[in-house]
């Protein structure tokens, strides 16, 4: 009986609703700023030159691959008495705040000469500091998640709110910022550019870190481990052995290669506004929710794993049909065609957000669950870095070429907005729907020989329940109470 018990463990509800709301706020925070407009600000405020960029972004994602790596041993290494990833959560939360902050007003500091070495240096310094810390925001999010709960729809239930939630205020700074580009730019707003940036990365940066201080002090951790250290080779051996951790690394590499960073300058030096961006999401806003909607009931119906490959490839597959019919008489540069089929491939896109979100992160925590149900121990922290790593490892090869590739193509900082070659126009579109969709489908493949699903599923779930209410015995570790407790 006492076996049995322990088996049904796992499908308990453990998270109270003053702790899942504070996870909520903080993950829908974490999409409540500017990034996006990054390449503008290089571009637009900062001023580098292209090519000193180009080297920046490579040296920053060298260092970028390495911190991954010592962080997440760090983290392996790390017992307290407020958890393992608590602390780091919280270090995020105060001190990332400052130098995320420091970033945007980066302008106040400098001049507008693209071959100032100060500027780049200090840009370069800045930007490393900030890699460590969103590895560690990320690795501290995803392995505190993964501990809040032995309960797998637990997860799923605080993901589905926090997306359906974020959904709602998440897009606010980039219609905004989007909307205060356009009237700068078409010299409608008394703002300049320098202070539309500064102010809104200002907000944005100090509402995040409000948000994860309040999931940090809120937060529990209720699934337990030994105290025993392990090494980073032990690490890697939880990796080597968990063959869907494998496939979703695999996947990682491949997809990385799909960058859409064109995007933003195609709206703009093309199209004309980067307004129309939000012309182009609000039809598809109602199928977002509706999404979220049927999520339990898509869960229920389909395996993960097709659920897996369908949802995170929809939006590549329409990119290619917009980039064929956009490529006929010129029809890229035409601004009511192309928002037309930006908006349909928005839609079908927003109609399976819901997994899209939703199943690649049950995947990575149940390759977790997976590492600790075949080798008997925990190592979220070099599993999580790893799986960063790899995909850092593309994207930042990837960036560091994008501002050279747009220079080949013909693209200018002089010429300005409105100003830029045919030839640097076309170029542009190809960038932002062909190159990044006929990549991101690599990452389809290993998709197709995923199987923790289904009732192998099922029994590492149950198996671990066993595991952990031995260990729990084993140290006389009192389990932090289940939902209901505010």
């Amino acid at each position: 009986m006492a076996n049995t018990a322990a088996k049904e463990a796992y499908k308990r509800s453990y998270v109270g609703s003053r702790e899942s709301m504070s996870y909520v706020l903080f993950s829908s925070s974490k999409t409540f700023h500017i990034n996006e407009f990054q390449p503008r600000f290089i571009i637009d405020v900062l001023k580098i030159d292209l090519d000193w960029n180009s080297v920046i972004s490579l040296v920053n994602g060298i260092w970028d691959v390495i911190n991954d790596g010592l962080l997440g041993t760090l983290i392996d290494k790390t017992f307290t008495r407020w958890g393992k990833f608590r602390p780091y959560l919280l270090t995020y939360a105060t001190i990332g705040t400052i130098f995320t902050t420091l970033y945007w007003v980066t302008p106040l500091l400098f001049d507008k000469n693209p071959q100032n070495i100060t500027k780049a240096a200090f840009y370069l310094a800045l930007i490393m500091i900030l890699e460590a810390f969103t590895t560690i925001r990320e690795i501290a999010e995803t392995g505190l998640i993964s501990r809040m709960t032995p309960n797998p729809n637990d997860r799923v239930q605080m993901y589905r709110k926090a997306e359906v939630i974020g959904a709602i205020w998440e897009n606010i700074p980039g219609v905004v910022m989007g909307l205060l580009i356009d009237l700068v730019n078409h010299n409608r707003a008394s703002l300049s550019m320098d202070s539309a940036y500064v102010y809104m990365g200002t907000f944005t940066m100090v509402t995040g870190g409000v948000l994860a201080l309040f999931f940090c002090i809120h937060a529990r951790e209720r699934i337990t481990e030994d105290t025993e250290t392990h090494s980073y080779r032990d690490g890697l051996r939880t990796i080597l052995h968990n063959k869907p951790l494998l496939l979703n690394l695999i996947s990682d590499f491949f997809s990385a290669f799909s960058v859409e960073t064109w995007e933003h300058h195609y709206y703009i030096d093309v199209l004309g506004a980067e307004s129309y961006r939000n012309l182009v999401i609000l039809p598809g806003a109602p199928l977002s929710f509706a999404s979220y909607a049927y999520i339990n009931q898509i869960r229920e119906r389909f395996s993960i794993k097709w659920l897996w490959i369908v949802g995170s490839h929809t939006r590549q597959l329409v990119s290619l049909i917009v980039f064929a019919i956009g490529s006929v008489g010129g029809t890229y540069k035409k601004v009511l065609p192309m928002l037309i089929m930006f908006t349909l491939r928005d839609m079908a896109h927003k109609s399976m957000l819901s997994v899209a979100k939703i199943i690649p992160r049950e995947i990575t925590l149940d390759s977790v669950d997976y590492a600790e149900w075949k080798n008997g121990f925990r190592t979220e922290g070099t599993i999580l870095a790893t799986k960063s790593m790899v995909g850092k490892i593309v994207r930042n090869i990837v960036n560091s070429l994008t501002t050279s590739i747009m220079k080949r193509t013909g693209y200018s900082l002089q010429a300005g907005f409105g100003q830029q070659s045919e030839q640097a126009k076309y170029a542009l579109f190809f960038l932002s729907t062909c190159l990044p969709a006929l990549l991101g489908l690599l990452g389809m493949i290993p998709k197709f020989f995923y199987d923790l699903y289904g009732d192998k599923r099922t029994q590492m779930y149950e198996e671990l329940s066993v595991m952990r209410q031995l260990r729990q015995e084993k140290y006389d570790i009192v389990p932090e109470g289940q939902a209901g407790e505010g």
